[in-house]
């Protein structure tokens, strides 16, 4: 009697080849080193004055960390059961990042401003930021089925939200020798978070000689975001804007 095979809801433990771990392990290096880097000058000269609520954003975000890295050991092992049970607490983490985000950097960008008057048009990155991270893991989820889309949508979502550690750690660089203007402030911004982006569509491109079409509609959605974040830095209509979401409408 003939059969049908049924397709699996993931894939091999082995595709991918370690790009997927490679990529997890290079966002480790940039957030620890980039964060741990600034951490250390600050806590050198200031001491240890982060609000609690940085305390809090900055275990939830390692915790996340850490059960992706696992997510993605476990899928290459073979460990699928697990990997699905583990997944509810990632997704719960997802939500808790969505609300912690926004409200650590509004409370933060108000401590700035009370203590140093630099008004908060920055939150225009930081809010995009947290746009993106919740679009791109959400449709991640809703793809879950779906596992070459589900890891490709869940690793854009982390590295574009690990872009900060990557500006703390090298986009200097790169802005320096672009020097002001447009192209400067997108690689101060993100030059390396985008390389890492872009990355894992050169892999499919070498591996599979095509782009899914989830990878090339994130990617828009990304630039359309990293623009007008970008826009919002100059904006006079958001820098008011801004001001009212930190408490302190501009007079």
């Amino acid at each position: 009697m003939n059969t049908v095979a049924i397709p699996q809801p993931y894939e091999s433990p082995r595709t991918g080849h370690g790009v997927f771990l490679a990529l997890t392990a290079l966002v480790w290096v940039g957030v620890l080193s980039g964060f741990g880097t600034d951490s250390y000058h600050h806590i050198l000269k200031n001491g240890l004055d982060y609000p609690p609520i940085v305390h809090v954003h900055a275990v939830v975000f390692v915790s996340f960390l850490l059960i992706f890295t696992t997510q993605v050991i476990l899928v290459r092992t073979g460990r699928l059961a697990t990997h699905r049970r583990l997944g509810v607490a990632g997704a719960v983490l997802i939500g808790v990042m969505l609300v912690l985000g926004p409200a650590t950097a509004i409370h933060v960008d108000a401590h700035r401003y009370v203590a140093t008057g630099r008004t908060p048009e920055f939150l225009a990155v930081q809010l995009s930021d947290i746009l993106a991270f919740g679009t791109l893991a959400g449709a991640a989820l809703w793809l879950r089925t779906r596992p070459e889309l589900h890891k490709r949508l869940m690793m854009l979502a982390l590295i574009y939200i690990s872009d900060a550690g990557f500006a703390r750690l090298i986009n200097a660089g790169p802005s320096a020798y672009l020097g002001e203007g447009f192209w400067g402030d997108m690689a101060a911004l993100y030059f390396g978070s985008d390389l890492l982006m872009l990355g894992l569509g050169a892999y499919d491109l070498i591996t599979r000689r095509s782009l899914y079409p989830a990878y090339v509609a994130a990617m828009l959605w990304v630039v359309a975001l990293q623009l007008t974040a970008r826009a919002g830095l100059y904006s006079p209509a958001w820098k008011a804007f801004s001001l009212q979401l930190i408490g302190h409408p501009a007079s």
